[in-house]
């Protein structure tokens, strides 16, 4: 493993990079609260197959900056993945692969650069369409409770009390049955320097509230927004946990037919949110299925 600072226009972001230099690109996503920690097994696993793969510190997670734009919509997070896929010299044959923010990332990144890219794994946040169904849930909405407390200043003083004994409680309601320790740890750290929490609570904000008065729109990113609810042309695999606490398992049942042919829905059995960290042995057979085509 190898690490790079990759500097964009608006934001400078610290690499991980395994594998081969040869082979294609795989770049994977991790959501929050999470680091490039959470791919500690499917990155090695993706370079023992032969990929070039590239984990980010997604914009405003440190070691990587915030955001000189202010802007932390999903548009800019997918147009950072384009620009990781033409900074590392990917070409067709690269795969996007993202967890929880990461998975809504991969929809509009493939949707809106799609020669970048043959094929996407997302896990544990289905398409945009699904998640506004589930919204008209009272169970989902009590799920989704902590994005709307995100919408209020008072959540900058209560997520780090305590040491961030808030990212460890979600982290344990989403997926109860994993020792989360490691993972929190790092979450913590990536999260404790200025302005890096901040800048990780206005992920929701901008999904929820829009672009504020701060935010700087590049034209690159202003693009991708048209491209935010597509259907991205290519097959993508969604793997979703059981028992996910965080997304009910029955909100993505009709998540194949809102992708694009050739695309799977698997469910990981005794799994929660984390499910990749949970249960990497099915997770990475599953991924291995797809991208052979079976």
């Amino acid at each position: 493993m190898s690490e790079h600072v990759v500097a964009f226009d608006d934001v400078t972001l610290q690499v991980r990079e395994y594998g081969s230099a040869d082979g294609p690109l795989a770049v994977l996503l991790h959501g929050f609260p999470d680091t490039p920690l959470t791919f500690r097994h499917l990155a090695p696993h993706l370079a023992d197959q032969g990929y070039r793969v590239i984990v980010p510190s997604m914009r405003g997670y440190a070691p990587s900056r915030t955001a000189s734009s202010q802007d932390y919509s999903v548009a800019a997070l997918a147009t950072d993945a384009n620009r990781l896929h033409e900074h590392f010299g990917g070409d067709e044959r690269a795969i996007l692969i993202g967890h929880d923010w990461g998975s809504a990332t991969v929809y509009p990144a493939l949707a809106s650069e799609s020669s970048r890219w043959s094929r996407g794994v997302a896990m544990s946040v289905p398409p945009l369409s699904a998640m506004m169904s589930a919204f008209m849930s009272f169970d989902q909405l009590q799920r989704s409770w902590y994005m709307f407390f995100f919408q209020h200043p008072l959540s900058d003083m209560v997520v780090p009390l305590n040491d961030f004994e808030f990212i460890a409680r979600l982290w344990q309601s989403w997926s109860p049955n994993y020792d989360n320790s490691l993972d929190v740890s790092a979450v913590v750290g990536a999260l404790s320097g200025d302005g890096h929490l901040a800048a990780a609570l206005s992920y929701y904000r901008a999904a929820l509230g829009g672009p504020t008065a701060d935010t700087v729109i590049t034209s690159r990113v202003a693009d991708t927004m048209a491209f935010v609810a597509s259907v991205p042309p290519q097959p993508i695999l969604y793997l979703h946990g059981e028992n996910d606490g965080c997304i009910s398992a029955a909100s993505t049942d009709l998540v194949e037919t809102m992708l694009a042919p050739g695309s799977r829905r698997v469910v990981i059995t005794d799994a929660g949110h984390f499910l990749h960290l949970e249960k990497p042995t099915e997770v990475h057979r599953e991924i291995d299925l797809f991208l052979a085509g079976a």
